[in-house]
């Protein structure tokens, strides 16, 4: 996802989804026999949300995604969004919420309204650079994400972080702030792989799934090279290879389709994504 809406999004007062259920063990969906779910991350087409959010929710479910993950809710109430979802036969599958939003000021605001709209996943989007540009200050972050998943964990909910190019820089020592991060928190902070984000930061979204096993329970497909705007299938990604750890040993419980590339019609290519994926046996 871009810069700017990172810096939108670090400390906004955003609150996010949840489901009302208890915490499923992380294993893969794929290992007991079922197909993972496919989501849309709703940024994709966050121009079009804005203009008429109830016309795109309607037309993401028709494509045949089975559920969205939020990035904002545009002035709607949790009962709102969650009747638009229902009528849309959508689930949520997740939503980027603001640090800040995790705070003991706002963390129970911030389930309630998740537990409304049925989603589990409290992902956060991103972080400023001081808090993981070196190794210490990531070890002070994952304690943070520590108490938040601690926190999250009675109530059925799960924190987790999504995936930048800069996470995956390396710092003094050779590490990376990524490597840093989830090598220090528990089994409960959810590592959301971003495999586009990964690549073009110079990462390997492969070895890294393997290195955390069952700690991948929500991943963004995002395509990285081919021409301009190609949707997912259709650029550099190694699918096959992400499919393989994910259905294996990942814990993936959702994919969750993310299209950043300027396109004429974000919708017609979120639907691309959808189509191809489904080529592709998913």
């Amino acid at each position: 996802m871009s810069i700017s809406r990172r810096h939108f999004l670090y400390f906004g007062a955003g609150a996010a989804a949840m489901g009302s259920l208890g915490i499923r063990p992380l294993t893969s969906l794929a290992k007991a026999g079922k197909k993972i779910p496919i989501g849309l991350q709703l940024y994709s087409v966050r121009g079009e949300c804005a203009k008429d959010l109830p016309a795109v929710l309607e037309a993401v479910g028709n494509m045949g995604y089975a559920g969205v993950e939020f990035a904002g809710y545009y002035g709607r109430t949790a009962k709102e969004m969650r009747k638009m979802l229902d009528d849309n036969g959508l689930a949520c599958c997740g939503t980027h919420t603001a640090l800040g939003t995790l705070s003991d000021e706002l963390f129970t605001k911030t389930v309630e309204y998740n537990k409304t709209l049925g989603n589990k996943f409290l992902i956060v989007p991103g972080m400023p650079a001081p808090m993981r540009n070196t190794i210490e200050a990531t070890k002070k972050t994952a304690e943070l994400f520590n108490k938040f998943a601690e926190k999250a964990k009675p109530l059925g909910m799960c924190v987790g972080y999504h995936a930048h190019g800069g996470d995956f820089k390396k710092l003094d020592g050779g590490q990376t702030s990524w490597d840093v991060l989830f090598s220090n928190t528990t089994d409960d902070v959810v590592m959301q792989m971003d495999t586009g984000n990964c690549i073009g930061g110079g990462g390997d979204p492969i070895a890294i799934l393997k290195k955390f096993p069952g700690r991948s329970a929500t991943i963004h497909l995002k395509e990285h090279g081919g021409k301009t705007g190609a949707p997912v299938g259709e650029g550099d990604v190694p699918w096959a290879e992400i499919f393989e750890v994910c259905e294996t040993t990942g814990g993936t419980q959702w994919y969750i389709v993310e299209h950043e590339s300027p396109t004429a019609s974000p919708l017609e290519a979120v639907k691309a994504c959808l189509v191809n994926l489904r080529k592709m046996g998913k």
